[in-house]
């Protein structure tokens, strides 16, 4: 496979901000991203999913962080990382509605969509109460957290921000793996782990 040419100026010009701040810390994605048809993912599924993540996609692909956290994509043809769209258990197209005999704790709970998980087992959500899929918060569940500390955190940021957030240490380390925000950071697309 070809080296990657490197994103002009142009190309950055029309990536969200943040995953243009968050390429800063990765570096020039070293292969294609992946091509997703966002517009029939929506038609078909309902799942509108936020700008920034997009972009990542379109950028990067889906692939792993660090060897570490694993980013899920939409189907994309010889993908491990594209069962986004299978770990969906409720309809877009359909509003919230809370379960019978749910508590607050199971509301907070509803509507959360997978995008991410760590070797260590956490996985990074979003919650997705909201209509316009940008304004939706990250949930991380932390597999192994310390006794009285919670497993469940939620983030109000997007997608781009809280990664940003997280690796460049201004968002306490939120997953299992202590040294996950130490420096440097790469990203590896998953027709490099062939």
């Amino acid at each position: 496979m070809a080296d990657r040419i490197t994103p002009s100026e142009e190309e950055f010009a029309m990536v969200h901000p943040a995953v243009t701040r968050l390429s800063a810390l990765l570096g020039v994605p070293s292969s294609e991203g992946d091509t997703v048809d966002w517009e029939e993912l929506a038609r078909t599924t309902g799942l509108r999913l936020p700008a920034d993540y997009r972009d990542f996609v379109t950028l990067y692909g889906g692939g792993e962080l660090d060897e570490y956290l694993g980013i899920s994509t939409p189907p994309v043809a010889g993908s491990p990382c594209g069962h986004l769209v299978d770990l969906l258990d409720f309809d877009p197209r359909e509003a919230p509605v809370a379960p019978a005999g749910a508590t607050p704790g199971d509301l907070e709970k509803a509507w959360l969509l997978p995008f991410a998980s760590s070797a260590n087992g956490d996985v990074v959500f979003w919650h997705c109460e909201a209509g316009d899929p940008d304004s939706w918060d990250v949930v991380v569940f932390r597999r192994q957290s310390g006794y009285g500390e919670e497993s469940w955190l939620r983030f109000e940021s997007g997608f781009a921000e809280f990664l940003l957030a997280t690796l460049s240490g201004t968002l306490p380390n939120p997953f299992s793996y202590a040294c996950f925000a130490d420096q440097p950071h790469s990203y590896r697309h998953w027709r490099q782990w062939r």
